[in-house]
C-alpha cells in the first residue's frame, strides 16, 4: 500500500496512492489515523479530516495483505473564528454577509473562520491572507439572488502615476468590468478553502442564466475568482449553480486542488467547471466535475491581455479526477493568446462529455497564443462523443464568423496568427464514441505541428443510435458521425498502434498532412 501525502493543512490532509491504475485502487482498503479507522474506500486520492491543529499524527493504510505507515504534523492554528459568534444566523433567510466578513476581517495570519453547520445567505464575501476558510459539513454559502446586492469590479484602472493599469476583473480573457464573485479574494497569499460543505451560487434560483449573453450592470460573476493571488489550496468543499465559470484562478501561480466537487446543471449556460487563467502552477488531484460547458479549461486571456499583461499559463498537473457531463473534459483555449505550455493529464476517467481532448484557438490570438508540450496519458473516455478535437477556426467572439477568422484559404501570417506545437496522448480507452475518434483542422497558413496519438482503442456507439454532430465548431464544416480519423492541414501526424471498432469508414482522411505515420492503426 504505497502512497504519497500531498497536503498537510491545519484539520485535515490528503493522501494518493502510488500504482498504475485509472482513479480507483485494485481492492478496497482502509485508512487508520494512530491506529482507528476513519475511512475505508477504493478511491486513489482520499482526504481525511476530522484532526487537531499543531499535532502530530500516525497515518496508515492497509488492504489487509500489506500496509504502511507515515507520520505528519498538522499545520499550526493561531485562533478558530466562529461566524455565529459574529452575529450570522444561518437560517437560508437572514443576509449573513456583514456578520461573516466581519469575522474574515478579524482573522489573525494563520488563523480559521470557520462556517458550521447551517445555510448561509450572503453577497459576495472577501478573502484575505494566510488565512483558512473552513466550510463544515452541512453547511452552505448560498449566494444573493439579486445581482444590484453584488459589488462591481472594474475590469481595469489607471494607476495615479499613468504609468501602468490596475486589474481586478476579466469576462472571458479581456479586462471588462464584472460582478464580484461569491468568494472573491484579490492579492491573496496563502489561502486554503476547505471542508465537507457547500458553496452554492443559487445560479439556478437567480436569473443569472436568462440573457445570459447580455451585460447586465456589469458581466456575470463567478462562483469563485483568485485575482493575482498565490499558494492558494482547495479540498472537499462542494461548488454548484454558478452564475458563470465555477472556480477561476486569474493569474494566480501555485494552486492546489484536492477531491473538490463541481457541479452545475447540464444546461447552465458558460458554467466552466475550472478555468485558471494565465497561472503558473496547477495541480488538480482527485476532483470530480460535471457541469453545462467545459470541465477544465486553461486559458491565458484575449489578445490585449497577452499583449499589455503577458502571462503564459505553465505547469499543469491533472490527475485521478473524474471529468463528466460538459462539453469538453479537458480543453485548452480558446482565450489563450499568452500560450499555454507543458500540460500533463494522466489517470483520469471521463465520462459523458461531448469532447474529450479539446484544443481550440482561432487568428486573432497570437503571436504569443502558442500551444506546446500537452500530454494527455492513461485515460478512461465513456461515451465521449469526439475523443480528440483540435480546431484552429474557433468561431467565437464577436467576430469569430468574419471571413478573417472562417476563411480556410491561405492568409498572410501576421502578429495575431497563432499555433499549435506538440500534442501527444498515450494509453487511452475510449468507449461509446459516436461522431468522430479525431478531428483536427489546422490554419492552411500555419498548420498543426505534431500530433501523436498511441495504443488508443476507440469503440463507437451501434449505428442505429448514433447521431450527427458538430465536431469542431467552425463555419462550413459538414457534420459527422461514425468518423474515424480527419486530418487537415497538419506537419506531422503520428497514429501508433491504434485500434478502432465500429467506425463506418476504414480508413483515415488526411488533406494536406505533410508526414504521416501510421503504424499498426487496425480498424474492427
Amino acid at each position: 500500500m504505497d502512497f504519497e501525502i500531498r497536503a498537510v493543512f491545519k484539520r485535515s490532509v490528503t493522501i494518493e496512492l502510488n500504482n498504475s491504475t485509472i482513479c480507483y485502487a485494485p481492492d478496497e482498503y482502509s485508512i487508520l489515523i494512530n491506529g482507528e479507522e476513519r475511512i475505508r474506500t477504493n478511491l486513489n486520492v482520499v482526504s481525511v479530516d476530522g484532526l487537531t491543529p499543531d499535532t502530530e499524527y500516525t497515518i496508515t493504510l492497509t488492504d489487509g495483505d500489506s500496509s504502511m505507515d507515515k507520520t505528519f504534523k498538522t499545520e499550526h492554528e493561531s485562533v478558530l473564528l466562529d461566524v455565529r459568534n459574529f452575529g450570522a444566523v444561518g437560517d437560508g433567510i437572514h443576509d449573513d454577509t456583514c456578520f461573516i466578513q466581519a469575522a474574515i476581517n478579524s482573522c489573525p495570519k494563520d488563523g480559521t473562520v470557520y462556517v458550521p453547520k447551517g445555510e448561509y445567505y450572503t453577497r459576495p464575501l472577501f478573502l484575505n491572507s494566510y488565512m483558512t476558510f473552513w466550510i463544515d459539513d452541512d453547511a452552505v454559502i448560498l449566494g444573493d439572488t439579486d445581482r444590484e446586492h453584488y459589488p462591481i469590479m472594474p475590469g481595469m484602472t489607471a494607476t495615479s502615476d499613468g504609468k501602468d493599469e490596475y486589474n481586478l476583473s476579466s469576462w472571458e480573457g479581456n479586462p471588462e468590468t464584472s460582478f464580484a464573485s461569491l468568494i472573491t479574494a484579490v492579492n491573496a497569499e496563502h489561502l486554503d478553502i476547505v471542508g465537507n460543505g457547500t458553496i452554492d451560487g443559487n445560479g439556478d434560483k437567480s436569473d443569472w442564466w436568462i440573457d445570459h449573453k447580455t451585460m447586465r450592470i456589469a458581466w456575470r460573476p463567478n462562483t469563485i475568482f483568485l485575482n493575482h493571488c498565490k499558494n492558494v489550496r482547495l479540498q472537499s468543499v462542494t461548488v454548484r449553480n454558478s452564475p458563470c465559470w465555477t472556480i477561476h484562478p486569474y493569474y494566480t501561480d501555485d494552486i492546489k486542488v484536492y477531491n473538490l466537487n463541481i457541479w452545475n446543471p447540464s444546461d447552465s449556460p458558460n458554467t466552466d467547471g475550472f478555468d485558471p487563467e494565465s497561472c503558473d502552477g496547477v495541480l488538480i488531484l482527485g476532483t470530480r466535475i460535471s457541469v453545462g460547458d467545459d470541465c477544465i479549461a486553461i486559458k491565458s486571456g484575449k489578445y490585449y491581455m497577452s499583449d499589455k499583461h503577458h502571462k503564459p499559463a505553465d505547469h499543469f498537473i491533472i490527475r485521478n479526477s473524474f471529468l463528466e457531463r460538459g462539453h469538453g473534459s479537458v480543453t485548452v483555449g480558446s482565450e489563450a493568446a499568452a500560450g499555454v505550455t507543458n500540460v500533463e493529464v494522466s489517470r483520469c476517467i471521463f465520462d459523458g462529455t461531448d469532447r474529450g481532448l479539446r484544443i481550440k484557438t482561432r487568428r486573432g490570438r497570437g503571436p504569443h497564443a502558442l500551444y506546446d508540450n500537452i500530454v494527455f496519458h492513461d485515460i478512461i473516455m465513456k461515451d465521449v462523443h469526439m475523443p480528440f478535437t483540435f480546431n484552429m477556426f474557433y468561431f467565437c467572439d464577436p467576430d469569430g464568423h468574419s471571413e478573417y477568422v472562417q476563411d480556410q484559404g491561405i492568409r498572410p501570417v501576421d502578429d495575431k496568427t497563432p499555433a499549435i506545437g506538440t500534442i501527444k496522448a498515450e494509453n487511452i480507452v475510449a468507449t461509446g464514441a459516436d461522431q468522430c475518434m479525431l478531428v483536427a483542422y489546422g490554419l492552411p497558413e500555419r498548420y498543426i505541428d505534431n500530433i501523436v496519438l498511441r495504443n488508443v482503442k476507440v469503440s463507437f456507439l451501434p449505428k442505429e443510435i448514433r447521431k450527427p454532430g458538430q465536431t469542431i465548431m467552425m463555419d462550413n464544416f459538414d457534420e459527422m458521425t461514425g468518423r474515424s480519423i480527419y486530418a487537415r492541414n497538419v506537419k506531422h501526424l503520428v497514429m501508433e498502434d491504434i485500434e478502432i471498432t465500429g467506425s463506418d469508414d476504414s480508413g483515415a482522411e488526411v488533406i494536406d498532412v505533410t508526414d504521416y505515420d501510421s503504424l499498426n492503426v487496425i480498424f474492427n
